[in-house]
């Protein structure tokens, strides 16, 4: 199982979208070298707010490019970076990927896939109604978030727009993604 990295973007400051980049670099147990959100405590603004000394789950965030398909449908206009992921995917399902997922990206960088990105309400500041393409309930009345997946370097190196990406789905019974 696999795809291919389309883009990668970072941001050494907080910022809703982030730049794409020729390249990025995944640093071990820190995230993408040179990005905001980089470090072994949690970076995200509000959750700095309760807790600052939270382990970072969110250290790299990815997307989903058929996710832009699926909004352009919808009316919105969204590329690469621009809902502040580092990594654009194509041909993953990274939505219903299992926690505890390993993700090669290129040569030799390895993220463990930790959970879902919960979508803020800053979506709609970037595109009004944006947010509720994005985060929503079934008929059952079950949450479904479609922002994208978070996880950590196990294994850095340098990630490009083109680098195939390797699926490795842990072992046993596999436990479903939540907001992390």
């Amino acid at each position: 199982m696999g795809g291919s990295v389309r883009a990668v973007s970072s941001n050494g400051v907080y910022s809703f979208t982030k730049p794409n980049r020729e390249s990025i670099t995944l640093l071990a147990g820190l995230g993408v070298e040179g990005d905001v959100h980089a470090g072994t405590t949690v970076k995200h603004r509000s959750r700095m707010r309760r807790d600052p000394s939270q382990p970072n789950l969110r250290q790299v965030h990815l997307i989903h490019e058929e996710l832009f398909d699926e909004v352009r449908d919808a009316g919105f206009e969204v590329v690469a970076g621009q809902l502040g992921e580092n990594v654009t995917t194509l041909g993953i399902d990274l939505l219903g990927l299992p926690t505890g997922t390993l993700l090669r990206l290129g040569d030799e960088a390895v993220v463990e896939v930790t959970g879902l990105r919960n979508p803020c309400p800053q979506i709609d500041g970037f595109e009004h109604g944006l947010l509720k393409q994005l985060v929503g309930r079934d008929e059952d009345g079950a949450a479904w978030r479609k922002a994208g997946i978070m996880s950590v370097v196990l294994t850095g190196g340098v990630v490009r727009p083109g680098d195939p990406v390797k699926v490795e789905l842990p072992d046993g019974p596999h436990r479903p993604l939540e907001v992390v």
